[in-house]
């Protein structure tokens, strides 16, 4: 439990990206996280029923990472721990993109 709160804390940017492109939506936010999902849906390392989740309730998540698709796909800063699909900003980046 310990590794997963201290995972949740030391990703807590690049989660609190993912739920704020979730709750406002962008276009191309969209794109990317429908982009993002196709490969992830595909991928053996799903976890649909969340036994995999860092966070309980949040799946289908990722059983590699423990994320939450919602959430990961979403974060423009995030990179798919498997190398399947690539962060296409920086932290910084996608901070002043959020000051536009």
């Amino acid at each position: 439990m310990k590794a997963v709160l201290r995972a949740i804390w030391e990703n807590r940017s690049q989660i609190l990206e993912g739920v704020k492109n979730s709750i406002i939506r962008d276009e191309l936010v969209e794109d990317i996280a429908r982009m993002r999902q196709d490969i992830c849906y595909d991928c053996d390392q799903i976890d649909e029923k969340g036994k995999e989740c860092a966070v309980k309730g949040t799946q289908p998540c990722c059983a590699e990472c423990g994320c939450s698709l919602a959430f990961k796909t979403r974060s423009l800063s995030s990179e798919c721990p498997l190398g399947k699909w690539q962060a296409i900003a920086t932290e910084e980046e996608e901070d002043k993109l959020d000051q536009l």
